[in-house]
């Protein structure tokens, strides 16, 4: 029995989302690094279009199979396989139907065999035609988005933004990273690959696949970030002798660009997260980008904050959120969220942000941000915020003028500015 270890590695990974909830971006990592560079390259695409393409693959699935109740090691194995028949010219059909059917058997459900095979082989004879119920049943199956979000997305966006967010969720987003040297040079070198963004200063976008970009990576040279996140840490004012808080501050993509400027201009940086292990990946990531801040914390931002009231001129709330915005690079959260989690975040949302304000001096700054496009997590806990702190105002983020809104806040979306889906919202205490 021979499977390529690019299939076994993406099976273990799409088992692991379904049985565990677990994230590809942590999954992918720690199954690709044994792999040799086209077993990894392989491994990740294979992942992220099933992904990407779930709904459709299992619309397929039930049509091929009448509707049987399917396992679901068995149903990953099929997925793997149908995406490769639709999406992959340069795979054998043999191969893509054969290593299907041999990953059941490694998954112990041999009695499955003949099923996988005879449904792949049906698949490779036979053009499928779908029906659909209405046209956001087919938007749903062919963005690969559940219905109940669409749903909502419409509803709040209209029809055609919606099916636009969707369709670019399932683009893959070119590289976005910034330099962790200041030696002219690195620019010099890195622009042989990529371009700058025109948005957010520093932040450079891979112009391809490129292994120099790899090797960079490796060496600590590059920090892999979207844009959008570039542009929440870059909205922080820095000043020489401000002291700044980054409340939520885990993994510290964020912190370590706010510590950067801060090394830069004289400034005191504290960063600090809920739990040990947040702490400790924190902690690890700031070593990695050779970044050191005045001091790491473990608190609940819930509670009251262990710092002293009026104590700092900035402070970052990127509250925790359903990140409805990072699905281009997350493709699982689509399945994982349900309606109720975005109250849920909200009601969270609102409680940090409360205990944040009461440590923002007068004219100081306190900004809150999210990578979910939903209003409730955004806008409403807002509104929620002022009706219920007195003392603040709404002020402009420091962000390039196209991407505030009418009500004054920053707004990033993936089908209209390349780039994750972020908020951010900039207060001043009086």
């Amino acid at each position: 029995m021979k499977i390529s270890p690019a299939r076994t590695a993406a099976f273990d990974v799409l088992l692991g989302i379904e049985k565990e909830r677990a994230f590809s971006s942590v999954l992918l990592p720690a199954f690709e690094e044994p792999l040799s560079p086209q077993d990894r390259g392989l491994c990740h695409q294979l992942v992220l279009g099933t992904l990407r393409n779930q709904i459709y693959l299992d619309r397929l699935i039930a049509v091929l199979s009448k509707g049987r109740r399917i396992d679901i090691e068995v149903r990953i194995a099929l997925r793997l396989a149908i995406y490769q028949l639709k999406f992959l010219d340069r795979i054998p059909a043999h191969s893509a139907v054969n290593e299907s059917v041999n990953l059941v058997h490694r998954a112990k459900k041999s009695s499955a065999r003949p099923f996988v095979n005879a449904i792949l082989r049906r698949l490779v004879r036979e053009r499928v035609e779908l029906v659909f119920t209405d046209e956001l049943d087919r938007t749903s199956v062919e963005t690969s988005h559940p219905l109940w979000l669409l749903e909502k997305w419409t509803a709040d966006l209209g029809v055609e933004e919606a099916r636009s967010l969707a369709k670019a969720n399932n683009e893959a987003p070119p590289a976005a990273f910034r330099l962790l040297s200041t030696d002219p040079r690195s620019r010099e070198d890195v622009l042989k690959f990529a371009h700058e963004s025109e948005s957010v200063p520093g932040c450079y976008l891979a112009n391809g696949n490129e292994q120099s970009l790899v090797q960079l990576a490796n060496e600590n040279a590059v920090y892999f970030q979207d844009e959008g996140s570039q542009m929440v840490a870059r909205s922080v004012q820095v000043e020489s002798g401000h002291r700044i808080l980054d409340v939520c501050a885990s993994p510290g993509g964020k912190t370590g660009l706010i510590a950067q400027k801060a090394r830069e201009k004289g400034a005191i940086v504290f960063a600090g997260d809920i739990t040990k292990r947040r702490v400790e990946l924190l902690s690890e990531n700031l070593s990695r980008q050779a970044i050191a801040v005045d001091g790491i914390i473990r608190f609940d931002a819930v509670d009251r904050l262990p710092f002293d009231g009026l104590s700092f001129d900035s402070v970052l709330v990127d509250a925790p959120c359903s990140g409805t915005g990072t699905i281009r690079h997350n493709p699982e959260l689509r399945y994982l969220i349900a309606p109720e989690d975005f109250d849920r975040f909200a009601g969270k949302q609102l409680s940090i942000l409360i205990s944040a304000s009461e440590l923002v001096r007068p004219g100081g700054q306190l900004i809150y941000s999210t990578c979910s496009l939903e209003r409730e997590e955004n806008e409403a806990v807002c509104e929620r915020f002022l009706a219920e702190i007195d003392g603040f105002l709404i002020a402009e983020p420091r962000v390039p003028p196209r991407f505030i809104t009418t009500e004054g806040f920053g707004r990033t979306r993936p089908d209209r500015d390349g780039m994750d889906g972020f908020f951010i919202a900039a207060f001043c205490r009086k």
